[in-house]
């Protein structure tokens, strides 16, 4: 098949060498002597292709590498084919790279493959190649026992290559126990094979060798890939089982169940695992003391447990044995090691505390405290300094009161009885308490209740002891009248000497009298009254005045008490009205609510009855009074007084009749709120002249300002508009300035103001709806009021600067409404709501008293489509100002006198 190639095939590989060829030039620095090897077509794997000489191109070459994945070659030159190859051409090529990783030094070797053209007849050549039929070189098991006696050198086995048949193979072995530690254990003969041991081996040392076998030619040529080799050391049992630990220390609860475990022991051994030589037997052989026997050991796992529940720690707190462990799985020829194992018994609460004494006898003196009066004892078996030991003392009986305490001394485990409250001998000379004592953990056996607790009796005798007087009780109280006269005398306070429970010779000292009201006897501790008493005064609290009594035997011992002196009130305070100072609004207020008190106890005070002082009957005539409840009363007004300051003097009564005559001082003022009275007349000046506040004057200028603009805007329109009239709207008719009305009847006037004729309009008079009327002046009043019509609202003031304008006063298309009106009805129309403007605009925001009466009023009516017709504006529009055609014939005089100006 490779003659049948088309001569091209050469061609091609004919340039592939021409191109190797320059690469060998270009590297000829680092390269060394060319390689040729004759080879076949075809190459199975694993054959040997032939021996390239690599000491002679790099002798400190450590790593040698093929650019041909499909070639290996060995340390000794040796080319060997990794997988099976098919040349393609009479020629191939790969190179050889040596390097060395110290110095970073390379070379390499080019080798080219020629197909073999000639039968070799020699049989040892450079370059030839080797076939060989079935070999026999592979791993062959080799063992030797450790500790071997010999006689050395022993013969282990021998290696052999079925190359040996046809060439002349000499044998080599590498690695641990040849060239490497421990050196030279093993040697192999270069003709037979044989391998061979040079001295004894121990396998806890060396488990195992792995060492490489070689077959060459005398050549160099190596026909067989390295052969490893695996020597096993077998064991031996030299070693002897060795506990972990040369003492084993565990600790256990004395009384425990059968069965518990007390601890786990451990030992190992050196020789070869998972074989009888290593199968370890755990026994126990002896134990200090030698009975009764109570525990025993598992034999593979070690474990020691109880073999009884009478491990009593009063009697015996420790055990020592002594274990035993043995190779071969216990048998007698197996290789055996001891320790110790110490058992510690831990105590637990099986013992309970008793009294030493079943009862004890001790005394106190009377009025002692935080004194020690007894030290009680008891026995426990349990550890000492443990809470298994240690005692909880307590008082189950005869502490009622609270008198004493016990505790317990740390050091000496003793109970401490102690008095921690003062005994009286006067009330018992001796008390009988009964203690009890437990440990602080609580006890391990399940016990009846009387053997769970020790009980002892302690008796107490209480010593009499010379005391002071006692005040007891420490506050004593007395009652007398508060209208009591100078001199008048009352039980006053009583101490005693608690041992004959007498007053006898004890002497009384007044300490404290905040008023200096009574006296005390010295002897007696009765109180006479020095000055009048007083319930209502300021010093007394809640009806009791307070005095600190000071009371002394003749020892000169004391105690300190207080005397309350009850002070039972009579009626003598009348009720009056604190408040003298009274302001009614009359825009906004008909009465006002005046509130009676009185200082006594309710039984002398309210219901009080509220009454005019009929000494005018002026007062009468103008003020009525009506109760409201018990204390108060609304005064009202009558007759419509006018502005100004009045005098009405009111008696009140409470329920026994007791009275006075209170004075207050009424003003009738023109404003919203009570702080809006500035200025008070004197009621003595026939209906008085109302003084006008700064508002007023400014709402008053607004008006007139507000009129001449109204009237600007007339004349204006009038010369551009038909005569015919419009009508118009019900809700337009109602928003503007209206009738202002006085607030008496009066003639008819007529007067001239800035030039302009004003017409005033009389009491039984017609008003227009939506008119301005004048200001009219009566008896030295004035006022200005408006009409809130239709829908016309008004903001509340918004603070000074703002501009008081009027909205909406251009209307569309109209209707005349002939609303008439009379005097009186547009009188009781607009005075309350006037107020309520008022009121609204002296207030800002917050609900504070505003800086300025100028507010924004706003239109808020239906079909109105006009804008801002203020005095100020420069619109000039056609219409909107028309409904002023439809006005009172008296604007029509005004329009034209200002037409003719």
């Amino acid at each position: 098949m490779e003659a049948a190639r088309p001569s091209g095939s050469w061609n091609g590989a004919l340039c592939r060498l021409l191109l190797l060829t320059l690469a060998i030039l270009i590297f000829a620095s680092d390269a060394c002597k060319n390689v040729t090897l004759h080879v076949p077509s075809k190459l199975d794997a694993e054959k040997l292709v032939g021996r390239v000489n690599l000491k002679e191109c790099f002798t400190a070459a450590n790593l040698i590498h093929s650019s041909d994945p499909d070639f290996q070659i060995l340390e000794d030159g040796s080319v060997y084919t990794t997988n099976t190859i098919l040349l393609s051409s009479e020629k191939r090529s790969f190179t050889i790279l040596l390097s060395n990783t110290k110095n970073q030094e390379k070379k390499k070797i080019f080798v080219f493959l020629e197909h073999q053209t000639k039968v070799l007849k020699k049989r040892h050549t450079k370059e030839k190649v080797l076939r060989r039929a079935k070999r026999r070189w592979a791993p062959i098991p080799c063992s030797m026992l450790e500790n071997s006696l010999g006689p050395f050198p022993l013969f282990l086995q021998q290696v052999q290559s079925d190359t040996a048949q046809n060439y002349t193979i000499y044998y080599s072995i590498r690695g641990p126990g040849v060239d490497q530690e421990p050196r030279n254990l093993f040697y192999v003969e270069r003709d037979t094979g044989n391998l061979y041991c040079t001295r004894p081996v121990d396998r806890e040392q060396y488990e195992s060798f792995e060492i490489i076998a070689f077959a060459t030619t005398p050549d160099g040529y190596t026909p067989e890939l390295p052969l490893p080799l695996i020597i096993k050391i077998e064991d031996e049992n030299d070693n002897y089982p060795i506990f972990t630990e040369e003492t084993y220390t565990f600790t256990i609860f004395e009384n425990c169940r059968v069965g518990t475990t007390v601890g786990q022991v451990c030992a190992t051994d050196k020789d070869e695992p998972d074989t009888m030589h290593t199968r370890l037997k755990y026994s126990i052989i002896g134990q200090v003391p030698p009975s009764p026997t109570l525990f025993s050991m598992h034999p593979t796992t070690g474990v020691i447990t109880t073999t009884s529940s009478q491990l009593d720690r009063e009697l015996i707190d420790k055990y020592q044995l002594k274990i035993k462990v043995q190779d071969m799985d216990g048998q007698y020829f197996g290789l055996q090691t001891t320790s110790t194992c110490i058992i510690n018994i831990d105590d637990v609460n099986d013992h309970l505390p008793t009294f030493t004494r079943t009862s004890y006898v001790t005394s106190v003196e009377e009025n002692t405290v935080d004194v020690e009066i007894l030290r009680v004892t008891v026995e426990d078996k349990d550890l000492v300094n443990t809470a298994n030991w240690r005692a909880n003392y307590t008082i189950l009986k005869g502490n009622e009161n609270g008198n004493f305490k016990i505790v317990t001394d740390a050091k000496t485990n003793e109970g401490v009885l102690c008095v921690v409250k003062p005994l009286n001998y006067e009330e018992k000379q001796q008390m009988i308490l009964q203690i009890g004592v437990v440990n602080e953990a609580p006890f391990s056996r399940e016990a009846s209740p009387r053997s769970a607790m020790s009980t002892a009796t302690v008796t107490v005798n209480v010593e009499d002891q010379d005391e002071g007087p006692e005040c007891n009780p420490p506050i004593q109280t007395v009652r007398m009248k508060e209208n009591a006269e100078v001199g008048t005398t009352s039980n006053g306070y009583k101490a005693y000497d608690p041992e004959t429970r007498s007053s006898s010779g004890i002497r009384y000292k007044k300490l404290t009298d905040p008023t200096g009201w009574v006296t005390i006897d010295e002897n007696t501790g009765s109180i006479k009254v020095f000055r009048s008493l007083d319930r209502e005064a300021e010093t007394i609290k809640n009806g009791i005045y307070n005095i600190t009594v000071l009371a002394s035997d003749q020892g000169g011992r004391t105690c300190t008490g207080t005397l309350g002196i009850i002070l039972q009130d009579v009626n003598d305070n009348s009720p009056f009205i604190p408040k003298k100072t009274v302001i009614i609004c009359k825009p906004t207020m008909s009465s006002a609510e005046i509130v009676a008190v009185d200082p006594d106890e309710p039984i002398h005070g309210p219901p009080f009855d509220f009454s005019l002082e009929s000494s005018t009957s002026e007062v009468q005539r103008m003020w009525r009074l009506k109760a409201i409840n018990d204390t108060a009363a609304r005064l009202s007004y009558q007759n419509d007084p006018p502005f100004g300051s009045y005098v009405v003097p009111i008696t009140v009564r409470d329920r026994l009749g007791m009275s006075s005559v209170t004075s207050l001082d009424v003003t009738l003022c023109d404003c919203i709120t009570e702080n809006d009275c500035t200025h008070r007349v004197d009621p003595r000046i026939g209906g008085g002249g109302v003084q006008l506040g700064k508002w007023a004057i400014l709402a008053i200028l607004l008006g007139i300002a507000l009129l001449f603009c109204i009237l600007f805007t007339l004349v204006c329109g009038a010369s551009g508009t038909s005569k015919q009239p419009k009508v118009i709207p019900d809700d337009l008719a109602q928003q503007n300035l209206i009738v202002s009305n006085t607030e008496a009847p009066g003639d008819d006037k007529v007067y001239s103001a800035n030039g302009f004729t004003t017409q005033t309009v009389g009491a039984s008079a017609q008003g227009v709806c939506g008119t301005v009327g004048s200001g009219i002046k009566n008896g030295g009043q004035e006022t200005i009021e408006m009409v809130k019509g239709g829908h016309q609202t008004s903001e509340s003031c918004r603070g000074a600067g703002h501009h008081h304008t009027l909205d909406s006063c251009r209307g569309g298309h109209t209707e005349v409404d002939n609303c008439r009106y009379t005097y009186s009805e547009w009188h009781s129309f607009t005075q309350p709501r006037l107020g309520e403007k008022v009121y609204l605009c002296n207030q800002d925001e917050n609900h504070k008293h505003a800086q300025d009466y100028v507010l924004t009023y706003n239109y808020e009516g239906r079909g109105s489509v006009a804008g801002s017709v203020g005095c100020c504006s420069e619109r000039q529009e056609e219409d909107g100002l028309e409904f002023l055609d439809n006005l009172e014939p008296k604007f029509r005089t005004l329009a034209e006198a200002c037409m003719k100006r």
